[in-house]
Formats: C-alpha cells, sequence, structure tokens
C-alpha cells in the first residue's frame, strides 16, 4: 500500500508560480526576469500584478543573466525565468562569470527540466543541468518533487542570499508533500526503514514512493530520503541513514554521471564505503514522447527503482 496520498495533481512550474507572487507580495525588493516564456513559467499573476518589477527581455537569455547580475549590486533580488535548457546549458558562461564568481544574489528558476518535457524532445530535455550547476563554487541547487515543494522552496530562495539554481517541470504530478517541512540544505525522511536507503528528488520522488510500496509487499524495508537540495548536500542525513541500512539507491530525472547519484556515492566513497546503484538516465538524449512513457523507456519507472533495490541489497 501506497504511504503516501496524492492529494491533486498539478505541475510543479505553477508551484514557482505562486510562490513567486507571493513573494512579490512580501517584498518589493522581488524583480522577475523572463526570456518570452512568461506563460509557461507560470509567471502571468507577478507580471499582471507587479508590472514595474518584470521585465520581458525577449529570446536573449544570455542577456538576462547579466541584467539579474547587475539589479543585485542595488539591493534588487532577481528571479529569472525560462526553460531548464536555456537557463543552463545556453548561458553558463554568463553564469559562471557575472553570477556565480561574483557572488550575486540570482535565483535561476528554470521549468520543463527532464525527460518529463515530453514531446519538446531531446533539444531540450536538458539531463546535464544538476552536474553543471552543483559544480559552480557557491551555487546553491534545489529539485522540488511536486507542486507545494516547489511553491515553499521559491517562497525560501526570497529569504536565501546568495546564487541558486531551482529545477521544476512541466507535466501535470501528485501533490503529496502538504505540510511537510521544507528547509534548504536539510533532507525530509519521508520513510523509515532498515534494508535500504533510497534517496530521491524531483518527479522520481513519487516513482520512488510507489517503488516503496511494491518492495513492501516482498519483504523489503526502505528508508526513502527526499534529497530536495542537492548543494548544499544533507551529508548527515545520508551518513545517518545509510549507516543503519549498509546500502543506497538514488533515483533522479537526470544523467547518471554529475548529479544526485555522484554527489551520494562521493559522500559515502569517503566516509562510509557501501553497495550503491543508481536510476537515471545511461549516458543518453533523450526523444520525443509523453513524460511517462519517457520514464519508462529510460529507466526511470519504479519497476526500475525496485529492481537496483533488490540488485543493491544482495550486495550487502
Amino acid at each position: 500500500m501506497i504511504k503516501f496520498t496524492a492529494t491533486d495533481k498539478k505541475d510543479t512550474r505553477s508551484g514557482f508560480g505562486v510562490g513567486l507572487h507571493e513573494l512579490g507580495k512580501q517584498n518589493t525588493d522581488v524583480i522577475a526576469l523572463c526570456a518570452d516564456l512568461t506563460g509557461s513559467l507560470k509567471m502571468d499573476a507577478f507580471k499582471k500584478d507587479f508590472p514595474d518589477r518584470f521585465f520581458q527581455v525577449g529570446i536573449a537569455e544570455a542577456n538576462m543573466m547579466g541584467l539579474a547580475a547587475g539589479m543585485t549590486i542595488g539591493g534588487k533580488i532577481p528571479f529569472t525565468g525560462t526553460f531548464a535548457n536555456f537557463s543552463t546549458g545556453r548561458v553558463y558562461d554568463q553564469i559562471r562569470q557575472s553570477i556565480a564568481y561574483s557572488g550575486k544574489n540570482v535565483k535561476i528558476c528554470a521549468s520543463h527540466a527532464g525527460l518529463t518535457l515530453g514531446e519538446d524532445g531531446a533539444t531540450h530535455q536538458i539531463l546535464e543541468d544538476v552536474g553543471m550547476m552543483k559544480m559552480l563554487p557557491g551555487m546553491t541547487v534545489i529539485v522540488p518533487c511536486d507542486y507545494n515543494q516547489t511553491k515553499v522552496a521559491t517562497l525560501a530562495l526570497g529569504k536565501h542570499i546568495g546564487p541558486a539554481y531551482l529545477r521544476f517541470g512541466r507535466p501535470v504530478w501528485p501533490i503529496f508533500t502538504e505540510g511537510r517541512p521544507f528547509v534548504i540544505g536539510k533532507a525530509d525522511k519521508m520513510i523509515e526503514g532498515t534494508d535500504v536507503t533510497i534517496f530521491a528528488n524531483g518527479h522520481m520522488v513519487w516513482q520512488a514512493i510507489e517503488a516503496e510500496a511494491m518492495l513492501t509487499e516482498k519483504g523489503i524495508s526502505v528508508e526513502l530520503i527526499n534529497l530536495h537540495t542537492v548543494k548544499p548536500l544533507d551529508v548527515e542525513a545520508i551518513l545517518t541513514s545509510v549507516g543503519k541500512t549498509k546500502c543506497a539507491v538514488t533515483c533522479e530525472e537526470h544523467q547518471i554521471n554529475g548529479g544526485l547519484g555522484d554527489s551520494v556515492a562521493q559522500v559515502l566513497s569517503r566516509f562510509n564505503p557501501c553497495p550503491i546503484e543508481m536510476v537515471a538516465v545511461n549516458d543518453s538524449f533523450g526523444e520525443s514522447g509523453k513524460p511517462t512513457d519517457l520514464l519508462k523507456k529510460y529507466g526511470l519507472s519504479p519497476s526500475n527503482i525496485v529492481d537496483a533495490v533488490e540488485k543493491v541489497i544482495k550486495r550487502k
């Protein structure tokens, strides 16, 4: 039996839009910039109510990052919005030089990340962005799992000082974190268990919840931890859990190289070497298709998580 109930279904990008609008009410220093995707990023409410604090820069993402960096000098808190591919890969030089190196208080908010973007296909389905962003010194990286968590993460970033990357998505997805605590850099233990630890973030948290129910039927006790913050990583939560379960599986909608799995493996290899398996995209680009069909084809379904858990337990 699934231990969490989906109270509703909404896209995570809508959580960002609601959170940004609330921030606009709370703090007049919060501004928003968008690269011709206001509707797709759900920034319309902010634009309508705070037109003097909304900047439509057009299809000029590199320019948007430079503008955002400059606006922080006057004490503004810029939130940039475009697709994840255009928020990272297209503008990496501007982010590195003008934002990260300079320590500017810019919040880079990226929708349509990963395979679940769907029909737009491989050119838009960036699967390398978490790795790119987490490697930048001083960059906070957050991958929330549902509408509610994306909203509270957005609100948290309004008070957070320093550059940050917030990754969310396009598809309608179960909502299941209402009332749960959210602190940047602090993992959320969602299910207590003893046999294996599953670390997941983004859309893969719900996949892991479904996998946990399947594993329970097989007599396997799963500890499920939502590692929404990839950087700074909650090292204590990782070591405490794996110290008990003695093995781990990571789940992410990202390349197997450079993402959450690599971060967790780095911690375990240094402080508590143990068996680990990774459920992620295996060195491949995506393709056009329905989100759930793509997750299944690329090995990111609940059954793939079950297989990884059974494999890692045998290695203990």
